[in-house]
């Protein structure tokens, strides 16, 4: 907002279906220092081919730009304001993902 760029939200599906997560190791991810080590229905039973990600059909949206140079720099300080601007980007991201996944169907097909 004090910047006054459009906001573009995006929507994805899809993403996530890459490596179903079954499971995490934080104590070994604090250990390796990287933010999760995740456990799969492939990793680490297969070693490194279960780090092959799964094919999964994504779509992508972008919605209409939100235009934040409307607002003073000033706004940016006003929590109100920048609470009312990023749950109208939630809902639109939100509303758009509902859709694509009633769009898409199934996630590996």
């Amino acid at each position: 907002m004090r910047t006054g760029v459009p906001i573009v939200p995006l929507s994805v599906v899809g993403a996530e279906e890459i490596y179903p997560l079954v499971g995490n190791v934080p104590s070994l991810a604090r250990l390796l220092g990287v933010p999760y080590v995740p456990i799969t229905p492939t990793f680490p039973l297969l070693g490194p081919l279960g780090l092959v990600p799964l094919p999964s059909k994504w779509l992508m949206e972008f919605g209409e730009p939100i235009r934040t140079d409307e607002y003073d720099a000033g706004a940016a300080d006003d929590p109100m304001l920048v609470f009312d601007v990023t749950d109208q980007v939630r809902e639109t991201i939100q509303s758009t993902l509902y859709r694509l996944l009633i769009d898409r169907g199934g996630a590996f097909g």
